[in-house]
């Protein structure tokens, strides 16, 4: 069994994203929308992740501020099911709880 995820991407002129759009027809997403994104594979021969960071020239700075938070919660979350660290998990928690003050994300 294969699955696929696609990714299609429109460049400006400066080859800067203007659209993202993606498609995991596993997951039922047909040509969905995106303002960012952040891909990371694991290089086993070269030990070492390879990444692709891409958001579109209008994604707003707010909005990037509230992805990466996202982002860094659900790393903690997956690196505690990954390793059943607890407590570095609890440690990279602080940390996002940290991040989201300084950001003033958390709702008062």
């Amino acid at each position: 069994m294969k699955s696929k995820i696609e990714l299609n991407i429109e460049l400006d002129e400066n080859r800067i994203p203007e659209k993202l759009n993606w498609t995991a027809k596993d997951g039922g997403i047909s040509d969905a929308e995106a303002k960012a994104m952040l891909l990371s594979v694991w290089d086993n021969q070269a030990k070492e992740t390879l990444r692709i960071d891409l958001w579109t020239k209008d994604m707003p700075v707010d909005e990037m501020k509230q992805f990466f938070h996202q982002t860094l919660v659900a790393m903690s979350d997956t690196f505690q099911r990954a390793t059943q660290d607890e407590k570095m998990t609890a440690t990279m928690k602080d940390f996002c709880d940290y991040f989201a003050e300084k950001l003033e994300l958390k709702k008062q």
